[in-house]
């Protein structure tokens, strides 16, 4: 498979920013973002079940263009560079924006897809050493006409809460849908405020079973993310071979949902914490206690919590917490687990006008940024797909584990979870 860059440039706001908003300060919870981005690819077949066949490719490229400039507009800093570590210059200069051409079918990467080589599909590189544009679009066409748009925008200003927003808005646009217009709410910095860059350095170092045996009502992602982390840990204990080690799971939580009052969602920002789970060095873990320390980790971030960091000590107690959970596993012998959930963002409701997207991924690299992280998302049929990262040996183990193989199919096709799908 080979990508071939067609045309670059920059896509300008269709209306210049007001000079009051010229300069957007970074707030306290986005210093706790340690990678660059969070990559995100879409893929769009070419057929007839959208009922736009009658437009080509060149309208569909004019099409998002055009309304990606109309959303600028009012996600101003996307179309700003990013100025130092705490603020962004909102110049206008615009959205990186990139066109590809991709010599095979969409079937053809689907059938079998290799996240190593979807890297060719995104903008920049997924950890590079600086960001400067704000947000990156590439946008890649393959012989069939099915098209997939890689995103890469500053994880320093938006989570994947916020990154759903703006697709929203984005998809909204391209549709022409006057009702579904999205106003952003950039509030991140006024509810917390960062100062300096302390909470940056302490944050650097980390990145129905269950219910009937104690924990009522779980969640799926709750489940899930205990499951994987069960196997994890006997896949650590395989290869070492080991007494079981302590392990360490976070979870990333979304806030908007714990303060109050709520906040809605078009809040724009990171409003994000690490909840931290531990499992000391027990001889047999259970399903259910994996899934009581994984909620008992997550309640802990609750509404009293947030008023606390959002208070005068908030980047003491910020720090400190910080620091806790980066001492404890960073230590010798201690495993570690990251999670980060996409469940319930509605990527796959982003339909620019020729129907929603086939798949939604995330993207494949190696470095200690990224390495033990697990991202969760939604599959378009009430599923959860997870996107591992893991030493290879590790994964290798993981791989052959019967219990995960019982509930789990490894590298599934996304043709084959949604049969209904025709991608020519």
């Amino acid at each position: 498979m080979e990508v071939q860059i067609i045309s670059k440039q920059n896509v300008r706001p269709s209306s210049p920013t007001p000079p009051h908003l010229r300069n957007f300060k970074l707030s306290l919870l986005d210093q706790l973002i340690p990678v660059p981005y969070a990559p995100l690819l879409l893929y769009y077949p070419m057929n007839d079940n959208s009922g736009a066949s009658n437009l080509d490719v060149p309208k569909r490229l004019g099409v998002l263009k055009k309304s990606l400039s109309e959303t600028l507009t009012h996600f101003y800093p996307l179309a700003g560079k990013i100025k130092d570590e705490l603020s962004i210059d909102c110049n206008d200069e615009g959205a990186y924006y990139v066109e590809a051409q991709v010599n095979c079918h969409l079937s053809e990467f689907l059938r079998q897809p290799d996240l190593l080589l979807g890297h060719q599909f995104f903008p920049c590189e997924l950890l590079p050493k600086a960001v400067t544009h704000v947000a990156n679009f590439q946008v890649n066409v393959f012989e069939c006409g099915g098209v997939a748009i890689g995103i890469c925008i500053s994880h320093r200003i938006l989570d994947g809460a916020a990154l759903s927003t703006f697709l929203k808005a984005w998809s909204a646009t391209a549709r022409g849908s006057k009702e579904a217009i999205i106003y952003p709410e950039f509030i991140s910095s006024s509810l917390f405020p960062a100062n300096d860059l302390r909470l940056r350095d302490s944050a650097a170092p980390q990145r129905a079973q269950a219910a009937s045996l104690g924990v009522k009502c779980p969640t799926r992602v709750e489940v899930v993310s205990s499951f994987l982390w069960k196997c994890f840990m006997a896949a650590s204990e395989e290869w070492r071979g080991s007494q079981r080690r302590p392990s360490l799971l976070t979870h990333l939580v979304n806030l908007r949902r714990k303060m109050e009052p709520k906040l809605g969602e078009n809040s724009m920002g990171n409003f994000l914490w690490l909840a931290a789970a531990k499992c000391m060095n027990k001889s047999r873990v259970e399903l259910n206690d994996l899934v009581g320390e994984v909620r008992k980790a997550i309640s802990k971030i609750d509404a009293d919590f947030v008023e606390q960091i959002k208070g005068d000590e908030g980047n003491s107690l910020a720090e400190q917490t910080l620091k806790e959970i980066g001492e404890f596993g960073s230590k010798d012998g201690v495993d570690y687990l990251g999670f980060s959930s996409w469940c319930r963002f509605g990527f796959y409701d982003a339909d620019f006008g020729w129907g929603k997207p086939v798949w939604i991924s995330s993207f494949a690299a190696s470095g200690s940024l990224t390495m033990n992280l697990i991202i969760l998302a939604d599959t378009r049929c009430d599923g959860i797909e997870a996107f591992v990262t893991l030493d290879e040996k590790d994964m290798t183990i993981l791989e052959g584990n019967p219990e995960l193989l019982k509930f789990a199919s490894l590298n599934p096709s996304p043709l084959d979870i949604d049969k209904s799908v025709q991608c020519t």
